[in-house]
């Protein structure tokens, strides 16, 4: 029983890391629909990937919270889902996002 909650878990890390990450700190912003008003915020990237991103960002979100997340280093705006909060540090909490559609260019590099 041991094996298959660890081969479960095995299973979900290298779905998790299906892709390359590059440690990049990009300034992004994050912003969402709450009572009819669009509302943001402002955090940083701590490394992305052609599929998201792990960021940091002073308000904590539900996972499966739907963002937008806007790239201000080039402009580009993308549709994203929260898929993975960690822990509040100093800096805000730890957020892992999924980019959603196509966004080969979102973060201006090549993976």
């Amino acid at each position: 029983m041991l094996s298959d909650a660890k081969g479960s878990f095995q299973a979900k890390v290298d779905y998790t890391r299906a892709t390359v990450r590059l440690n990049s700190r990009v300034p992004i912003a994050l912003e969402w629909t709450e009572d009819g008003r669009t509302l943001r915020t402002d955090g940083v990237t701590l490394d992305v990937s052609l599929k998201g991103c792990m960021a940091v960002a002073p308000q904590g979100f539900p996972v499966g919270q739907r963002l937008r997340i806007v790239n201000k280093v080039n402009g580009h705006v993308c549709d994203a889902i929260l898929v993975w909060r960690g822990h509040e540090g100093r800096t805000g909490w730890e957020l892992g996002l999924e980019l959603q559609g196509q966004v080969d260019d979102f973060w201006g590099v090549d993976f």
